[in-house]
């Protein structure tokens, strides 16, 4: 028995973790095509036809509307004994690239954008505490140092607004990593003792001012909780709202002092960009691929009828191959196939 079906602009990608023949967990499959996500190369995932695929096109035929993995746990499961007896061909005959936006349902939100007004007022910044608090970020990269290991009070000013922080923060963002020489592992040393754990190095094993700067924040903290009342520059678990030991992020620093709700993402490109051996920097899109699926399944005349049968009364000609791929039912032979 040979069936043919004609598709167009099936996706050949993948945009959640797991697969479809298993159980969904509780949480659903976790959406893996954002900009984020697709900075690991293994979140990039091509997909082609299988013998899943294809059985998941059969079942669909003959109006099963359950899960593969569903179908297939069931003691009267229809292609329980024809499963072994198909094959297929998948002959592409147009295959492209295509850039586009993907929407994530699931609510993710701009790490660098906010919504509403700014509150230049807020405790953090009209307190006793709050210049000598976060003039810390005023300090260039050597003073920093030394206020590290020394505690060396200072007296440099800094703009007590949410927004000059932020600004002081994307400078700071964009300061060259530092060698590990006796000085910075004085630094680290020092860090390591007050938060234990914490990783300042980028991959190359290179010293990230950022996390610095970000840690010397709760040094200060320390430093000052016996001068002052710094209830007001912490959260109720006690850390700097969008301030890590080691990174900051900017949706979450101005959500304290802003009056409308985290932005939200409401598409990206879905586009990948990784290195590869001998070719250099490899940007991937969303592929697309055109063609006809060719099914040919190995049984008597009889039960190709009885299957010929059972797809003509479910009436489905036409259904969905791989997301947005459209594919129409052409041909149903039950004649014998020859090789």
């Amino acid at each position: 028995m040979k069936i043919e079906i004609e598709y167009e602009a099936s996706w050949r990608n993948s945009f959640l973790d797991g697969n479809d023949n298993e159980p969904l967990p509780k949480k659903g499959r976790k959406f893996i095509g954002s900009i984020t996500a697709l900075k690991k190369s293994e979140n990039y995932i091509t997909r082609d036809v299988t013998l899943s695929t294809t059985m998941g096109i059969l079942n669909r035929l003959i109006g099963e509307q359950r899960k593969l993995y569903q179908a297939r746990q069931d003691e009267n499961y229809y292609f329980k004994e024809i499963e072994s007896k198909v094959s297929f061909q998948d002959d592409i005959k147009v295959k492209n690239s295509e850039l586009v936006y993907l929407r994530n349902m699931s609510g993710n939100t701009d790490q660098n954008s906010f919504t509403g007004m700014i509150n230049t007022n807020d405790s953090m910044f009209t307190s006793d505490y709050s210049q000598e608090f976060w003039c810390v970020l005023a300090l260039e990269v050597d003073e920093l140092l030394k206020f590290i290991v020394s505690g060396t009070k200072h007296d440099k000013n800094i703009e007590l607004d949410p927004l000059a922080i932020v600004d002081r923060f994307t400078e700071i963002g964009k300061y060259k990593v530092l060698n590990e020489d006796e000085k910075v592992q004085k630094v680290l040393d020092v860090l390591e003792n007050h938060f234990e754990g914490t990783n300042y190095k980028n991959n190359k094993g290179l010293v990230v001012p950022l996390n610095l700067y970000c840690s010397a924040l709760y040094l200060q903290l320390d430093r000052l909780s016996s001068v002052y009342d710094l209830s007001s520059a912490l959260t109720k678990i006690g850390t700097i709202t969008g301030i890590s030991k080691r990174l900051f992020t900017k949706k979450d620093f101005m959500n304290r002092f802003t009056t409308g709700e985290k932005k939200k993402i409401f598409g990206n490109p879905y586009i990948s960009k990784s290195f590869v051996e001998g070719e250099g920097q490899v940007t991937s899109m969303l592929t697309k691929a055109s063609g006809t699926l060719e099914i040919i399944i190995d049984i008597e005349r009889e039960k190709a009828k009885e299957l010929k049968k059972m797809i003509e009364n479910a009436g489905v000609s036409s259904f969905y191959l791989g997301k947005k791929g459209l594919a129409y039912v052409t041909k149903i032979d039950t004649r014998e196939v020859k090789r």
